[in-house]
């Protein structure tokens, strides 16, 4: 590793050597993640009890299935025996226990949001998307944060992996190069799992649309549409969730995707500061909807919730925000936090979520109680999703709720 010089001059070249050691360590740690040279891969493999429980059926009903040929047998021998996700997927075609929208519904876009850093808004993102590709949905994640954590959580260094070019970049910015998302949408280990990834020249977007609107050229509403606009496009016969990860800031991203989302995911921390940063942020989401209904750009969304992402069920000050939380949020807040678990810290150290760990990092039972509780939390959320292809809502319903 690099050796940082404090006696330089230049607290630019300081901050440039910090910037460039920090990135080569990134590297190791996700070589060692991973193989050197390669993209991780799933290695997952469920039990048949398991597998039956997701698909809602009976054990025997997969064995006949197996046995009259209409399935292929399970992977047998080994410490990797049972069903990969890719198995899983085909036996709810074959055993029509398939969860996706019908053709009829719009597809589901939904932003996990909140404008403070640190509420595990990266670390929600990539393990909803785990849990809804189990369950059996076509998931396209966009990471329009230029920090690109959701990236690198889905295995991708975003300084040497990921250009400009291959992110939100050419079809968001001021000359846009490109007419659709379709140039931006990448395979990840996840069959049924797509992502848009991001780097750190997605910036650039902030910049331009900023000096656009300051120097009043009138463009910035069909801006915020088309965000929309493209995902939709994009999504319409290929997935039926989205799940955007926007910067923990207001900016012109935002504002585009609170625009483009049709549902709003508000992680915070048991924490007071935590709690009073995100009555600051529902406050300035209140009025940032009012300016943009004013110009003509009025978000609808399905539903807004609020979700504890990080909770120490052993310490009792964080019991306590939680009872403050509920009594200020009311329904609006899941009633199932996301626990504070080191299976989940694990499994980040190694860029994975923790529905991709091969087999518990440490003790089996607190693996198994971080998956359970992962599984109960963010079925709030799919139930949600379900919810929203039968009965929309309209945006001032949802806020009303949320007060």
């Amino acid at each position: 590793m690099d050796i940082i010089d404090n006696s330089l001059g230049s607290e630019a070249t300081q901050i440039h050597q910090l910037a460039m050691s920090g990135e080569k360590m990134v590297e190791r740690l996700r070589k060692k993640a991973f193989l050197p040279d390669r993209r991780k891969s799933l290695n997952v493999h469920l039990g048949i009890a398991e597998v039956a429980r997701l698909l809602g059926c009976s054990t025997n009903r997969i064995r006949m299935a197996e046995e009259d040929g209409r399935l292929p047998p399970p992977q047998t021998g080994g410490r990797r025996a049972g069903y990969t996700i890719e198995a899983l997927l085909n036996m709810r075609k074959v055993l029509n226990a398939s969860k996706q929208r019908r053709a009829t519904d719009e597809p589901a876009i939904i932003a996990v949001q909140n404008f403070k850093g640190g509420v595990g808004k990266s670390t929600v993102t990539v393990h909803l998307a785990h849990y809804l590709a189990i369950q059996g949905y076509r998931v396209l994640v966009v990471d329009c944060d230029s920090q690109a954590t959701t990236t690198t959580l889905f295995g991708c260094n975003p300084h040497f992996d990921v250009t400009r070019e291959q992110t939100l970049y050419p079809y968001l910015s001021v000359e846009s190069t490109e007419d659709d998302l379709n140039y931006a949408v990448q395979k990840t280990p996840w069959p049924n799992v797509d992502l848009i990834p991001s780097c750190l020249e997605l910036f650039d977007v902030e910049y331009e649309l900023a000096a656009t609107n300051a120097a009043g050229q009138g463009i910035l509403a069909d801006r915020f549409r088309k965000l929309r606009d493209g995902l939709q496009s994009t999504a319409r016969d290929s997935y039926d969730i989205i799940i955007l990860d926007p910067p923990p800031a207001l900016g012109m991203v935002s504002l585009s995707v609170m625009q483009a989302a049709t549902s709003l995911l508000v992680p915070l921390a048991a924490t007071t500061p935590d709690f009073c940063s995100t009555v600051q942020f529902l406050s300035m989401m209140d009025q940032i909807i009012e300016a943009m209904a004013s110009a003509g750009i009025k978000p609808s969304y399905d539903f807004i919730r609020l979700i504890c992402s990080r909770f120490d069920n052993t310490d009792p000050s964080q019991t306590m925000v939680i009872r403050v939380m509920e009594e200020a949020f009311g329904p609006s807040l899941l009633s199932v936090p996301i626990f504070d678990s080191a299976e989940i810290s694990h499994a980040a150290l190694r860029m994975m979520s923790v529905y991709e760990l091969e087999a518990p990092i440490g003790a089996p039972k607190t693996h198994k109680r971080a998956k359970t509780n992962l599984d109960e939390s963010l079925s709030q959320v799919e139930s949600l999703l379900r919810r929203t292809w039968a009965r929309p809502a309209s945006i001032e319903e949802a806020i009303a709720h949320v007060g």
